[in-house]
């Protein structure tokens, strides 16, 4: 896989997942820095203010586009691409020596690609076997590895060592590299959609922490750690118990 193909297919979903990561449940870092440990804040401002503009412009507008296709199709879209990085959440259950969940992911991948059709249906779901994913940075932050200095960068958005690390072996190992090795156009395709389902689906929530944050940078911070920490946990995201958003920004 070339790097000029690798940074296309990044920044195609990076923004969307980004925006996205904003809908996460509770929990604190501590690892030597001060509580917003984010010395960079001046330049990740600036970063946050060019991805938010192009939000507005390009993807947002895209993505309520997109939110005209039927639900039915959305939904089966959106259990595709779940299907298609069933290896990735598999590698790294096994990474992190949770066999329980990993032998969850392999009955789903087994279940949905062959009764669900290549994945565009769930039925292991109903069958008792829930969906949950796994990246390398959430492996990394198992074993005790720190995110690192918060960064925010041009598209990509939150960007601290241990994520960034982490979601460049996952994409090394993710199916669709392969699937799509010879033919860079369908592999960019395939991750702006997925993107852009990403973005559609958070469209509330996204806008809802917007309306209602004082410091709109400062809570998708603090709800992007969040999010990450519970993660790491195994913890199930439950928007109820998000903390109230002016407290985030005091």
């Amino acid at each position: 896989m070339s790097i000029r193909r690798f940074r296309l297919q990044f920044a195609a979903i990076a923004l969307s997942f980004a925006l996205s990561a904003c809908a996460g449940s509770s929990a604190t870092l501590d690892n030597g820095y001060d509580d917003a440990n984010d010395p960079y804040e001046g330049f990740n401002r600036k970063m946050f203010a060019v991805n938010m503009t192009l939000d507005k412009y390009a993807l947002r507008p895209v993505a309520n586009a997109y939110l005209k296709v039927p639900e039915p199709a959305r939904i089966s879209i959106r259990h595709f691409f779940d299907n298609l990085s069933s290896p990735i959440t598999l590698a790294n259950d096994s990474l992190q020596g949770e066999w329980q969940r990993a032998s969850t992911t392999t009955a789903r991948l087994v279940i949905n690609t062959t009764v669900g059709i290549l994945g565009l249906f769930d039925p292991a779901a109903k069958w008792g076997f829930e969906k949950h994913k796994e990246d390398f940075g959430q492996t990394l932050g198992s074993y005790g590895v720190g995110e690192g200095v918060y960064i925010y960068l041009p598209v990509l958005g939150p960007s601290p060592p241990r994520d960034f690390i982490g979601f460049g072996v996952d994409n090394a190992i993710d199916p669709v590299n392969h699937i799509y090795d010879d033919n860079t156009s369908a592999a960019v395709g395939v991750y702006i959609l997925k993107g852009v389902d990403a973005r559609a689906t958070n469209m509330a929530i996204i806008d809802e922490i917007e309306r209602t944050s004082v410091d709109y940078y400062a809570s998708v911070r603090s709800l992007y750690r969040q999010n990450r920490n519970s993660n790491i946990a195994n913890g199930e995201t439950d928007l109820d118990d998000l903390p109230d958003i002016d407290d985030l920004d005091e």
